[in-house]
């Protein structure tokens, strides 16, 4: 095709029809992946959570983390205190020394 040529008109509409095909499937890509997110989101079950934790005294929450049957408390000491899931009591208690 020479520069000076306009592209004749079945070109142009073939090429518009791709364009719209492109443009819908990308469109109903999207979509499904959205869809997909909110369907896998809505099965995870809720988190459940202690309701109160009993730490001794003195001693700051710096972050928390849990398990099946059990969750711990890392404290602002360095420490780390696990307590059953099931009774609240303290199980373990870890001292994290700095090497």
């Amino acid at each position: 095709m020479d520069e000076g040529q306009a592209p004749d008109e079945r070109t142009l509409k073939y090429l518009k029809v791709l364009v719209t095909v492109l443009t819908a499937t990308m469109i109903l890509g999207f979509l499904t992946i959205v869809a997909l997110f909110v369907m896998r989101f809505s099965e995870m079950g809720q988190v459940e959570l202690p309701d109160s934790i009993a730490l001794p005294d003195g001693t700051e929450a710096a972050a928390f983390t849990q398990g099946d049957n059990w969750f711990a408390v890392v404290t602002k000491t360095d420490e780390i205190l696990i307590y059953s899931r099931v009774t609240g009591n303290l199980r373990q208690r870890i001292v994290i020394t700095p090497q």
